[in-house]
């Protein structure tokens, strides 16, 4: 049987902001084959055939219609506005990808078009935190994560904001052909691979300016080259020239989390290319990114991936 690629679909609609779509285009529609893995295969579909009218004074056209959404693997919505009703049209596509089996995505306000095909009931989901309330008032079936940068429910995914939308696009990546490839895609794109903190450390925060020498930057940049060895609050300070509770205000503002926190998400993201490309045990691979005990190393890796070590290697090694 002749080999078929993975089919990613993304709505365009009039009115709509390029951003997300870019972001869409960007990680699914540009050939990868330094990654000698199969790609995907990225469909732009629309309800009409346009022009489509885009936010900044352009237009657009789809090639594709809501049959070739229909039958995609994966089906993607960005960002709409939540003061148009959903049509009936695409309300049925929806239903009728997900019937057929296809993993169905939202970015940002896009949950509220997943929301109207009932694809949320009962479900944990994640939308931009401006538009949290609403979507749980007018959805009280949905369990609303207002914190979260996006929510993985299996065959339904949700992001958070704009910019959270590449974090669950990378996340895909990495789900479907794991660890090493979602970072070379984020290398390549210059953003991290995992992001650490959710939406909640940007809900109308302030932006603290970064001096030239900056002595957080300093210290993570120290524990990144030490993340096997004990670090504490006190090195850190230390190396950035604080007091330990001037080092965590600042850390604070500037991550959105806690130092230790932080080097524990530092610590998990280290393991993951070891247990995909190795076959030490888990124990070692704890110990090797700077975990006291393979029972502290397990607790903190479900934590933040929502699997243990073990099953993440079963599902993501070479």
């Amino acid at each position: 049987m002749p080999f078929r690629p993975h089919t990613v679909a993304v709505l365009a609609y009039d009115g709509m902001a390029p951003f997300e779509l870019g972001c869409v285009v960007e990680i699914f529609g540009l050939p990868r084959p330094e990654l000698d893995v199969p790609w995907y295969d990225l469909k732009v579909c629309a309800e009409t055939g346009g022009p489509l009218r885009v936010v900044g004074g352009f237009t657009m056209r789809a090639e594709h219609g809501l049959d070739v959404l229909t039958s995609a693997d994966t089906v993607i919505i960005p960002g709409t506005d939540v003061t148009r009703p959903v049509s009936s049209a695409l309300v049925r596509a929806l239903r009728e990808a997900h019937a057929r089996g296809a993993r169905v995505v939202s970015i940002c306000s896009g949950a509220f078009t997943l929301a109207a095909a009932g694809l949320l009931d009962g479900r944990a989901a994640a939308t931009h935190w401006k538009y949290a309330e609403l979507l749980q008032r007018r959805h009280p079936e949905i369990r609303v994560n207002p914190e979260v940068l996006y929510v993985d429910d299996g065959d339904v995914l949700t992001s958070a904001g704009s910019a959270a939308g590449l974090d669950l696009l990378i996340h895909l990546v990495r789900r479907d052909h794991g660890a090493s490839a979602a970072n070379t895609v984020a290398r390549r794109l210059v953003v991290p691979p995992h992001r650490e903190g959710g939406q909640a450390q940007f809900i109308e925060a302030a932006v603290t300016p970064v001096g030239e020498d900056d002595g957080v930057a300093r210290a993570m940049a120290w524990a990144l080259d030490h993340l096997a060895e004990q670090i504490t609050v006190r090195e850190l300070a230390g190396r950035a020239h604080m007091s330990q509770r001037s080092f965590i205000r600042h850390f604070k503002r500037q991550t959105g989390t806690s130092p230790l926190r932080w080097v524990i998400s530092q610590r998990v993201a280290a393991s993951l290319s070891m247990l995909e490309s190795s076959t030490a045990p888990v124990e070692a691979i704890g110990a090797a990114v700077g975990f006291e005990s393979p029972v502290t190393f397990r607790h903190h890796f479900t934590r933040a991936m929502r699997t243990s070590p073990s099953a993440y290697r079963r599902a993501f090694s070479a």
